[in-house]
């Protein structure tokens, strides 16, 4: 039986007057690419916050087994005046959880700047890198403090075609690397995209669950129609 990592009972959250998430339950299991699809609006970036626990729920709780360590990238990542290769190791530096000299840092940083195909740019000031070098050096900063889970809000939205691709490649890379496979869950509107990543899509509409699906149920639009005419409406709108 596949481990559960995080588990959401009967969420709701409240952001203000608005309701952003309503009577959510799911659970989020070891080694699964898990696509949340849905309108702008419809609670996928609160939805993520609440798995990181950025988002507190008014209602419900949020359980995590014990020991799971997760990373969580933005659209448009924060970088640091600072160069790639320091962007990376002052996070692993101030994470007093491992203890690591700054030496050490460093050295891992390196490592993870090749991982993401950066090495070449490790002295240069990371606020001036492309859009697309800034989210691999985000995804970087991710996979050097060796996250379990790994939650991505639109990871690819403001990138070119070219970009794109990279970073789906390193997403997927992640997702099944054989030295430390991470569980990934990200907000997507691309839904190609969703279909060529995912073991799993969740559709939500106005801060509830309307699906939750094998990916290839999913893109079944005999299936969805009858198990979530909701997100069937949905994918029909969506696709070309």
């Amino acid at each position: 039986m596949t481990a559960v990592q995080i588990r959401l009972e009967a969420v709701s959250v409240q952001l203000g007057a608005q309701v952003a998430l309503s009577d959510v339950s799911l659970h989020i299991s070891l080694g699964e690419r898990v696509a949340l699809v849905g309108a702008n609006g419809s609670g996928k970036s609160t939805l993520l916050r609440t798995l990181h626990g950025l988002v507190l729920p008014v209602q419900g709780q949020v359980r995590q087994a014990p020991g799971v360590r997760q990373a969580m990238l933005f659209q448009r990542p924060h970088m640091l005046r600072l160069s790639a290769l320091n962007n990376v190791a002052l996070g692993l530096w101030l994470d007093r959880s491992r203890g690591l000299s700054w030496a050490v840092a460093k050295a891992l940083s390196k490592q993870a700047l090749q991982r993401v195909h950066l090495l070449t740019v490790a002295q240069q000031n990371a606020s001036q890198l492309s859009d697309g070098q800034k989210q691999r050096l985000a995804l970087a900063r991710a996979w050097a403090s060796q996250p379990d889970v790994l939650l991505l809000d639109e990871p690819t939205a403001s990138l070119d075609r070219h970009a794109k691709r990279d970073v789906e490649t390193l997403m997927a890379d992640f997702a099944s690397a054989q030295d430390r496979a991470m569980t990934v869950v990200w907000a997507s509107h691309n839904l190609g995209q969703v279909k060529r990543l995912a073991s799993r899509v969740i559709y939500l509409e106005g801060g509830r669950v309307l699906a939750d699906l094998p990916v290839g149920l999913f893109f079944n639009a005999a299936e969805l129609s009858v198990c979530s005419p909701a997100a069937h409406a949905f994918v029909q709108g969506e696709l070309p």
